[in-house]
């Protein structure tokens, strides 16, 4: 999808019909993930896709905690997985060429330095939506703010927010569900769409 043009479309098609190579890769790796016992939730643009903001993405994230990144480095490496490179944390399916992100419970999203919002265990956040376990949507939305507040090369996630907002019809009553580190960016996302509406 990245290269454009209209090999681009034929994908994003793909992507929207749940028969390209990124959903391909998602079911195949929570499926492994399940087999082996490694609690996990899905995160990223996946996550927002199965709660109902339609967008492509060229990658799947999935939230481990440290041991059980460690249990599925060893012991899906080589068997239908391969390091993205020598001493990457993160997998590429080797059937799809699609990059498997790995998000690490305990550290930190955005800049990666110490804040009030961390990646949770996946095992207490994550909900299941068609047999595949991913991110709620309280605790996906509170990540991608941090992450777009303190990166500035994160601001797609800011981005998704709003358009997660605009889609969804978030309102004031959603915002008290959110950490208070990330409130207010919320509630300026939810005001700038509401006055677009208003337009």
């Amino acid at each position: 999808m990245r290269r454009g043009g209209d090999s681009a479309l034929q994908e994003a098609a793909k992507f929207f019909m749940h028969t390209d190579p990124v959903h391909r890769s998602l079911r195949a790796i929570a499926a492994r993930l399940a087999e082996m016992g490694i609690p996990y939730a899905v995160a990223g643009g996946m996550a927002l896709v199965a709660h109902g903001y339609d967008r492509t993405t060229v990658d799947v994230d999935i939230l481990l905690t440290a041991e059980g990144h460690a249990k599925a480095r060893g012991q899906l490496d080589g068997l239908g997985y391969v390091p993205v490179f020598q001493g990457s944390k993160n997998l590429r399916d080797t059937q799809t060429g699609v990059r498997i992100e790995f998000l690490i419970s305990g550290q930190f999203p955005g800049d990666g330095k110490p804040k009030p919002i961390a990646f949770p265990d996946p095992a207490s956040v994550a909900i299941n939506i068609d047999g595949i376990s991913y991110l709620g949507l309280e605790k996906l939305i509170e990540l991608k703010l941090a992450s777009g507040m303190t990166n500035p090369g994160r601001l797609k996630d800011l981005a998704d927010v709003q358009e997660v907002i605009r889609t969804l019809k978030l309102g004031k009553d959603f915002e008290t569900k959110l950490d208070p580190y990330v409130r207010a960016k919320f509630a300026e996302l939810r005001q700038a769409v509401e006055t677009d509406r208003a337009d």
